[in-house]
């Protein structure tokens, strides 16, 4: 019997926690979990270990904009120093995941709706793409540049990312170097192009009115 997406969501979640032992990077801990400062370890229960932050991915509409839920020590305490993170990607038709890298986690996508075009540069500037559809498990080795593409016309995507950090970071190399104030004529000559052009590249990531 097909799964629905619910399913398969639910399904990526049990998988993905099963891979995670393989590419944790996090340090150890030595206690059996880590307790928020000021709070009484005598008072915790099952609640601290929950978190109820993607029930509303479950009846959720198909998405308009390329949207990310995480689940990292930020958003879930608990997590830290167990060395694992979730996110949610959902991608609407043509929509991209920009190049970016995580600097403290490889990541593991599971793609559980839809399809998807991604890849990665390695440190020799070498590209490794594929072409996932529903069911498949992709690996973005830690650090690497690394992107997704939903190149379906009509339809969205929809994948579960783990991450072997509880705060594996993401660094955004559009917004790293076009948003941060680097010098245009600076850029200019890193891109072999001229500073006009830097200029309309970083107008696109000014802050809208």
């Amino acid at each position: 019997m097909a799964l629905t997406v619910k399913q398969r969501f639910f399904l990526a979640i049990l998988v993905l926690a099963f891979l995670l032992s393989a590419i944790s990077g996090d340090p150890d801990i030595l206690s059996d979990f880590v307790v928020p400062m000021g709070v009484n370890n005598t008072l915790l229960d099952g609640n601290f270990f929950t978190y109820t932050g993607m029930r509303p991915l479950i009846n959720s509409d198909p998405p308009t904009n390329f949207t990310v839920t995480k689940a990292t020590m930020a958003e879930f305490p608990a997590l830290n120093g167990q060395s694992v993170s979730f996110a949610v990607l959902e991608y609407p038709a043509g929509s991209v995941n920009p190049p970016h890298t995580h600097p403290r986690a490889a990541e593991l996508l599971f793609l559980t709706y839809g399809i998807l075009e991604v890849g990665f540069v390695d440190t020799t500037n070498k590209l490794f793409t594929q072409r996932l559809q529903a069911g498949d498990i992709f690996v973005f080795p830690k650090g690497l540049v690394h992107y997704q593409f939903n190149c379906a016309e009509n339809d969205f995507a929809v994948a579960v990312s783990a991450f072997g950090s509880a705060a594996a970071g993401t660094v955004s190399v559009p917004s790293t170097v076009l948003a941060t104030g680097i010098d245009d004529e600076i850029l200019a000559k890193s891109f072999k192009t001229d500073v006009y052009t830097i200029q309309k590249l970083k107008a696109g990531f000014a802050p809208k009115a």
